[in-house]
């Protein structure tokens, strides 16, 4: 139980520092598309909304990578398709439970759902602050 604390514990702040740059990143993206956003059309402020959620995915696909990189480390999977597969359904507490890992690393599952409730969480919040923002400015845009 302690090695997979060890292991899991590192890899939630690895997810951590990345989903901090993702969640800069696509707050930059979304500041670099302002004028976008300022424009009275629903449709416009709705692509550059798309564009920071298409961000937040590709970094929650990316950590789940990393959780899939550690159990093929581990020797859990042969395959990366198959370690992918069955982190998608840790990271995003989808629990099939049509795969399960050993007894020495069951409980590296729970902590990635911890996780991935965590991470996911975050970019709901990242992409509900910039939704809230874009319909603002575009009602405000369609008022002037």
């Amino acid at each position: 139980m302690l090695m997979n604390l060890l292991l899991g514990l590192p890899t939630m702040v690895v997810c951590l520092l990345l989903q901090s740059v993702l969640v800069v990143v696509a707050l930059r993206y979304y500041r670099n598309h302002n004028d976008q956003v300022n424009n009275p059309s629903f449709w416009s402020s709705l692509a550059v909304i798309s564009g920071v959620m298409l961000l937040l995915v590709l970094g929650n696909l990316a950590q789940m990578a990393i959780w899939a990189l550690l159990f093929l480390l581990l020797g859990e999977f042969q395959l990366f398709s198959a370690a992918f597969y069955h982190s998608v359904v840790n990271f995003s507490t989808l629990g099939y439970g049509d795969i399960v890992m050993s007894s020495g690393h069951k409980l590296l599952g729970p902590l990635e759902a911890i996780n991935g409730m965590l991470m996911i969480g975050v970019s709901t919040a990242a992409l509900m602050s910039t939704f809230q923002d874009a319909m603002r400015k575009t009602v405000q845009a369609r008022k002037h």
